[in-house]
């Protein structure tokens, strides 16, 4: 039973899917849509993709690549999401495993065996036959932008109300009084998008951010966080990217916004190249938060009230693994104890793909969590103790509360070349627990459940 179960074929399970087929281990991919890409493929028939029609990367596209297959040179710095889509199908076709993606096929319950291993229990979704098979382990790369966090105002609304996650166009808004909830990436990207056709966008910020341009002295942000520059004491690099931001930008209380409670780098940035002259322009008009739902008028924290057509929350998403059981893996406010946010203390063949929020691109992230886990499985690395695994879990959760403000949307965080440099270190472990797949497969004991 040295067999591998892949969920999810969105941009980190094809990641896990092409390593797992390099090395040679057999595996099984089970996807809910007929097409890989996840959120990248626009309505997917997943029924979970939250990409909307003139979506594009806010990670430069050298940085986004997978290191085994770079994106075509003639795309631009910042590709459409349709060019995405076409990158990941290019790559799956590449290296061969499109075949290996059962898809149209829902994961509904994965659970230990007594005797050693995992239970994936499948639907398929145009039959309804439901299938259970045994494998070794499991990697779940089922992502976490498809399950929508709402908030919770006093009052009531009569107008349309939706989510980030179900916008996909501006049609309808056009005449209308929008008010965009949030201040995260894709609020300023709806808000400067309805503000097209809008009568007036509002943007009700209930915390500043530090809004940063996709480009800082002719090259994409991003460029400027080098491999170099990532090993510079963290206040030196917040130092001199906040010169250089201030002067492209100047005060963010210059644009009606709220001034920033924390230091740039302290929270997940807010990346736009047209918020501001959006709000310059008098299209955009920033609004605190809210305080009141009042019928066809919202009234805000400031006192002020708007008469508002439709709400548009951008709210976050919680993180979710219907699959499985809460003693098994506990998420509690989107938090989930995971040692290097891959493995679970304690519980043998399981393991976690792409849950982080890094600044930087998931993907090349994804890539190399599951080299580490391949080479787990072929015995050429090791995992610590499950104590020395805890004791880890708590120093990086203590950095991270100490480094950015308390929120959900922080509690998978992670810098793009520190967390690539821990991984590669764990590669390199030689000593410790030995979690490859014939020793999995020769385990006769369950895997033990997380601590509540």
């Amino acid at each position: 039973m040295e067999r591998v179960c892949v969920i999810g074929a969105g941009s980190s399970g094809i990641a896990s899917c092409q390593v797992l087929k390099a090395r040679g281990i057999p595996f099984d991919c089970y996807e809910v849509g007929s097409e890989v890409g996840g959120n990248w493929r626009y309505q997917n028939d997943n029924g979970m993709s939250s990409a909307y029609w003139s979506l594009h990367i806010n990670t430069s596209r050298d940085l986004m690549a997978y290191r085994s297959f770079p994106m075509p040179e003639d795309y631009p710095d910042f590709p459409h999401h349709t060019q995405i889509a076409a990158y990941f199908d290019a790559y799956v076709d590449h290296f061969g495993f499109r075949e290996d993606i059962q898809f149209r096929t829902e994961v509904t319950d994965v659970r230990p065996r007594p005797d050693g291993g995992w239970d994936v229990t499948v639907r398929r979704r145009d039959s309804g036959e439901v299938e259970t098979h045994p494998y070794a382990a499991v990697l779940v790369a089922n992502g976490h932008h498809w399950d929508p966090r709402w908030p919770d105002f006093p009052g009531e609304f009569d107008g349309p109300v939706i989510h980030s996650h179900d916008y996909k166009t501006p049609e309808g808004y056009e005449g209308k009084n929008v008010l965009v909830v949030g201040f995260g990436n894709s609020a300023v990207d709806i808000a400067c998008e309805t503000s097209r056709v809008s009568k007036m966008t509002y943007l009700s910020v209930r915390r500043g951010a530090h809004v940063i341009p996709k480009y800082l002295k002719g090259r994409p942000v991003d460029e400027l966080n080098t491999p170099f520059t990532s090993r510079l004491p963290f206040w030196l690099q917040r130092t001199l990217y906040a010169r250089m931001l201030k002067k492209v930008n100047g005060k963010m209380s210059d644009y009606g916004l709220p001034e920033p409670d924390h230091k740039l780098g302290e929270a997940h940035p807010t990346i736009s190249a047209e918020l501001l002259n959006r709000i310059v322009h008098g299209r955009v008009r920033p609004k605190p938060n809210i305080e009141r739902l009042e019928g066809d008028r919202v009234r805000f924290a400031d006192g002020t009230v708007e008469q508002i057509d439709r709400i548009v929350y951008c709210t976050g998403y919680n993180i979710t693994f219907p699959f499985l059981d809460d003693d098994i893996v506990r998420v509690e406010d989107n938090h989930v104890r995971l040692y290097k946010r891959v493995v679970p203390p304690g519980i043998d063949g399981l393991f976690f793909i792409g849950l982080l929020q890094p600044l930087g691109a998931i993907m090349p992230l994804a890539e190399a969590q599951s080299e580490w886990v391949a080479d787990l499985f072929e015995g050429k690395a090791k995992l610590p103790s499950e104590e020395q695994m805890h004791k880890e879990i708590a120093r990086d959760e203590k950095r991270l509360r100490k480094r950015y403000v308390a929120s959900a949307r922080h509690t998978i965080q992670v810098d793009f070349w520190d967390y690539m440099r821990s991984v590669e270190k764990e590669r390199k472990r030689k000593r410790g627990r030995d979690v490859s797949l014939r020793a999995l497969a020769g385990r006769r004991e369950a895997p033990a459940p997380v601590a509540a």
